[in-house]
């Protein structure tokens, strides 16, 4: 099983055909009709107490610990730019395209940290938080031109509408009433995909022939795919949750933290966005 999340796409914790596939490179064989991981000899080996995977003992495993640790910093590191950028760039009603042009500039920005990270053999740090910086940025300018246009409490309803959501997929998760498999994945994949030509469609059209394009960000349509959006994002968070499980247990290095941390603060960000768009269509009709 593969994550879709961008950042576990190339190196999530996997099991095809019955091995621990690693981080997208094949590893040795370590006997013959030994199954293999890179951290445990057997990461299907069980507890003959309990019936469940023994984790390989490492000194420098990564741990739930970790996660939440470096999850929390980036998150912080997102929340506090965002918090510099609304107060140190307010929008201008009267020129709004240059608080726009700042916001797109931004994620552009954010979006470039984000590839050359992905396609790093080792997660960087560095590029993670700057990364996270830029994203700040953007959601800073665009939360204050939403407070401005839309409503102040529409900033806050989306921030708490996210964490609802979080919390509500991290129970569900933990309560077993999700399960990440091949074939979810393989669901959630197609349509994420789907989901995203379609809004890059609608984009296409706003730029050329002006106005909503296809009218998918804007009233019943728009309610439509902004709930849509938010189920998608929830998917990428048990997904997610799935990474990190299975990195703790079968006891991936330490540094994976980093990666777990940039995953779900991508999604995150993908769940505050299409709530941000949902509440501010619903408050606008």
């Amino acid at each position: 099983m593969r994550s879709s999340n961008p950042v576990f796409s190339r190196r999530g914790f996997s099991r095809d055909n019955g091995a621990y596939a690693g981080f997208g490179t094949q590893q040795p064989q370590a006997q013959a009709g030994t199954a293999t991981n890179p951290y445990a000899t057997n990461p299907y080996a069980t507890d003959p107490a309990t019936g469940m995977p023994q984790a390989p003992v490492r000194g420098n495993a990564m741990t739930i610990d970790d996660v939440v640790s470096r999850t929390a910093l980036t998150l912080g590191t997102v929340i506090l730019t965002a918090a510099v950028s609304w107060i140190a760039l307010p929008v201008d009603p009267a020129n709004i395209n240059k608080s726009y042009g700042i916001a797109i500039g931004a994620a552009l920005i954010a979006f470039v940290f984000a590839m050359v990270q992905s396609f790093k053999a080792k997660p960087v740090p560095a590029l993670i938080l700057a990364y996270a910086a830029f994203e700040g940025v953007f959601l800073g300018v665009i939360s204050s031109a939403v407070s401005t246009y839309v409503g102040p409490g529409t900033v806050v309803q989306a921030v708490m509408g996210t964490m609802c959501v979080f919390a509500g997929v991290l129970i569900a998760y933990k309560m077993r009433w999700i399960t990440v498999n091949r074939r979810f994945v393989g669901f959630v994949t197609a349509a994420a995909i789907g989901f995203m030509l379609l809004m890059v469609v609608n984009l296409l059209f706003s730029v050329f022939a002006g106005g909503d394009g296809l009218g998918f960000r804007s009233g019943g349509l728009g309610i439509l795919f902004g709930v849509i959006g938010i189920i998608l994002g929830a998917a990428f968070l048990a997904m997610d949750f799935k990474m990190v499980e299975d990195g703790v247990t079968y006891g991936a290095p330490r540094e994976e933290s980093w990666l777990a941390a940039f995953g779900l603060t991508m999604t995150l960000v993908w769940i505050y966005m299409e709530m941000l768009r949902l509440i501010s269509i619903l408050k606008g009709d």
